[in-house]
């Protein structure tokens, strides 16, 4: 089984690439963004303290993303791996998938990092928040949190992932053909 992390910052095109990335390798794609989502138009529990923290722009608790992530590690069948999309964001996410997939002798195959410089990020975003209709792309100041959440939380996985030579970083300015040819050559690879 394969563990792919897809990593960048808000609006690097994550979300773009995964769809061709999921139907090229037979990959589950899972977005904790999507997944939350989902728990908030259900109105559950969960949804609703996710709904909180997302509309201030903070991170949703590890615990709770990472019951979610292993609970479909568990029920997804007739994959050839995982294309994680939005996990791990933190050190301590990152050390929690390390220890779920070591417990079956399994690791973490590759990250795959899309970057773009912050103004692109400002102006994807914004442009995101027109088209698909996202309240929490719509506000200046929640879009410059998770920016510097971003910076100061998620960028750490950078050097976490080279120490295990896991990290493998992808221009993510360009044509969305382009880049899916420069994610589409590396995977090739792993």
């Amino acid at each position: 089984m394969k563990y792919f992390v897809l990593f960048g910052p808000p609006g690097a095109g994550k979300g773009t690439q995964a769809g061709a990335m999921v139907e090229r390798y037979n990959l589950c794609h899972l977005s904790t963004g999507e997944l939350l989502r989902s728990e908030i138009a259900a109105g559950t529990p969960l949804g609703l303290q996710a709904k909180a923290l997302i509309e201030a722009g903070s991170l949703v608790p590890d615990e709770v993303v990472v019951g979610m992530i292993e609970s479909k590690f568990k029920s997804v069948k007739n994959v050839k791996g995982f294309l994680l999309d939005g996990f791990p964001r933190t050190i301590a996410q990152a050390e929690a998938l390390d220890a779920m997939l070591s417990k079956n002798g399994e690791s973490v195959t590759g990250c795959i990092s899309l970057m773009i410089p912050d103004d692109l990020i400002h102006e994807r975003i914004a442009h995101r928040a027109n088209i698909e209709g996202r309240a929490d792309d719509a506000r200046p100041e929640v879009v410059a949190n998770r920016v510097k959440t971003y910076h100061d939380k998620t960028e750490p996985l950078i050097d976490f992932y080279k120490k295990a030579n896991r990290y493998h970083e992808i221009d993510g300015v360009g044509l969305i053909e382009e880049v899916r040819d420069r994610i589409f050559k590396k995977l090739d690879l792993l």
